[in-house]
């Protein structure tokens, strides 16, 4: 008894422990970009969740409840296809992806939309944005 006792301590002090190192996302408000460039706005706002690469590695990852997608399967677990219309929407919002509406990550049409005042450098924002994640299609 006093061993299992000992054993299940230590198990949650090592659950202590690790949930204490649990990396924190520091919020911060969004740089400008150049709306035109996707691969720009893409390193700025999506690579600190998706990685560089849009892999699902980038370092804000640890911190969140779900690992981001590897956004570079996206045609291949879409039969092949680049699903255009689903990305453009999750990044709108319209589309709600849960990680993009917690408080760890923005749903980016609100942000983008906040930004600008302008719906159509909005709306060119997101539109560049869902060219340049399909231009990262087969990656691995």
């Amino acid at each position: 008894m006093l061993r299992l006792s000992l054993l299940l301590a230590t198990g949650l002090l090592v659950l202590t422990a690790a949930a204490q190192d649990k990396p924190k996302i520091k919020q911060v408000p969004p740089s400008r970009t150049d709306p035109a460039s996707g691969q720009q706005m893409f390193r700025a706002y999506c690579s600190p969740c998706h990685g560089l690469l849009g892999t699902g590695d980038g370092p804000a990852a640890p911190a969140l409840k779900n690992k981001p997608v590897n956004l570079t399967q996206l045609s291949v677990r879409n039969g092949g296809k680049f699903p255009a219309l689903k990305v453009y929407n999750t990044i709108q919002g319209d589309t709600m992806v849960p990680a993009h509406g917690s408080k760890d990550m923005p749903v980016w049409g609100d942000v983008f939309r906040s930004m600008t005042r302008n719906e159509a450098e909005a709306k060119m924002r997101i539109n560049n944005l869902t060219r340049y994640v399909e231009s990262i299609q087969g990656g691995k």
